[in-house]
């Protein structure tokens, strides 16, 4: 099997894990599957270093325009700065030039908007930082946002979800390349999962649709969110709000994008979300001060909407572990 070539695209403004992340999986799978796997390569526009977005100057091999033959993986990482990075004619000329050559494309984080400023998402599934999915949607409406997946494979095009995913993604074109078990080995040696358990959506805020201040129910969506445990059944938000329950139906839609009792389960698993982060306290209690009335309510509605357990959850957020039982002195 001849060896793959792994080019990752380098530009000033990157986030350099999500280049230095992917070109570990990768060279790390060469030399466990003895040096002829990949030849992983960084090149730039011109063939000049470039500065990371944390300051960090990453030394590249040689222009993208340089590299001979065929590339089998393009890899571009994303930028805190996409939106001018999208303006930039010769990067986002690379862009095309490198997927052009290559038999299939990933991009890292809001690398995608990249991919999508050259038409490479158009009619595509796509995916993205959690932070940026509706910038994504709105800036692209060709492209079928999904908004959880970590990555997202859509013929030979792939995307991710933000930063670190791109090790995720990275060591799934592995296992697609090798196979499972060298994927896996990969993963153990990097101390990361080989399949992350939830979606993206438990790293992110479900809300994110804020009312406008003159908003008409944004008096009644104040009164939500500082008492999620509240009376906020339909019958009676119409009756604060002053309106039938049908046109409160209807302001919600127009003015949240949602139900009035989607918008009342969201605003209490953030409720839930925030206990569990910062407390101790059971299940039950979180239940029944969130308006959830049972932890069996709590499981159900939490795993539905965050993608894992509330136990799970309390687990991976609670606490980094550092410190954890030692004592001060």
């Amino acid at each position: 099997m001849p060896t793959r070539t792994v080019a990752l695209l380098a530009y000033d403004g990157m986030q350099v894990l999500e280049v230095t992340g992917p070109a570990e999986v990768f060279a790390l799978a060469n030399g466990m599957a003895g040096g002829d796997a990949y030849h992983v390569v960084i090149v730039s526009v011109d063939g000049q270093d470039c500065i990371s977005s944390s300051g960090l100057r990453m030394g590249v091999h040689m222009a993208l325009g340089e590299l001979e033959g065929g590339i089998d993986t393009f890899v571009v990482p994303g930028t805190y700065a996409w939106a001018q990075a999208m303006e930039q004619d010769e990067l986002l000329g690379a862009v095309r030039d490198g997927a052009a050559r290559s038999r299939r494309v990933a991009a890292v984080c809001v690398g995608a908007f990249l991919l999508g400023a050259v038409g490479l998402l158009d009619g595509r599934r796509a995916t993205t930082h959690w932070q940026y999915l509706d910038d994504l949607a709105r800036r692209f409406p060709a492209v079928a946002v999904q908004r959880d997946p970590i990555f997202v494979e859509d013929g030979h095009v792939f995307t991710s979800a933000g930063v670190t995913a791109g090790i995720d993604l990275a060591l799934a074109l592995v296992e697609a390349d090798h196979g499972p078990f060298l994927a896996r080995r990969v993963a153990r040696y990097l101390v990361v999962f080989m399949q992350r358990p939830g979606g993206q959506a438990q790293f992110g805020v479900r809300l994110r649709t804020e009312p406008e201040l003159r908003s008409s129910v944004r008096e009644l969506i104040d009164e939500i969110v500082e008492d999620p445990a509240g009376d906020h059944r339909l019958a009676a938000l119409s009756r604060r709000a002053g309106f039938s329950e049908r046109h409160l139906s209807r302001v919600f839609a127009r003015e949240i994008g949602t139900t009035p009792a989607r918008y009342v389960e969201q605003i209490r698993i953030e409720a839930a979300r925030a206990m569990l982060e910062s407390s101790e306290v059971s299940l039950d209690v979180i239940a029944r001060r969130c308006g959830l009335s049972t932890a069996e309510t709590l499981r159900r509605s939490f795993t539905r909407e965050v993608g894992v357990t509330p136990h799970a959850y309390r687990q991976r957020f609670r606490t980094t572990g550092v410190g954890v039982g030692a004592s001060a002195g």
